[in-house]
């Protein structure tokens, strides 16, 4: 991501996790806020194996295209719309 949009979205992320109070959205600012060399690393073919048909994950870090999946997760690439669908992070997993 670029400074200003990893910015907004930590922003974003931020007043999330105050409006509902939740600890994954926390979680998730701790882990877009390192260093792109230290992010998380994700094989498709990892995803496969440690989710479930039409899971809700966050990989906050790189999908790497290692591997096939034969189930259906749910993709929403903006964390706003993410945010707005499931503000409690009931049902979100962060992978990685």
């Amino acid at each position: 991501m670029f400074p200003d949009t990893l910015n907004n979205t930590i922003w974003t992320l931020r007043n999330a996790s105050a409006q509902n109070k939740v600890p994954i959205w926390k979680t998730v600012i701790k882990e877009l806020s390192r260093s792109r060399s230290n992010r998380r690393q994700v094989n498709i073919g990892q995803l496969a194996h440690i989710t479930k048909d039409k899971e809700v994950v966050i990989v906050p870090g790189k999908i790497l295209a290692s591997g096939d999946i034969s189930h259906k997760l749910t993709k929403i690439l903006a964390l706003d719309n993410l945010i707005k669908k499931y503000p409690d992070g009931k049902g979100v997993r962060i992978i990685g």
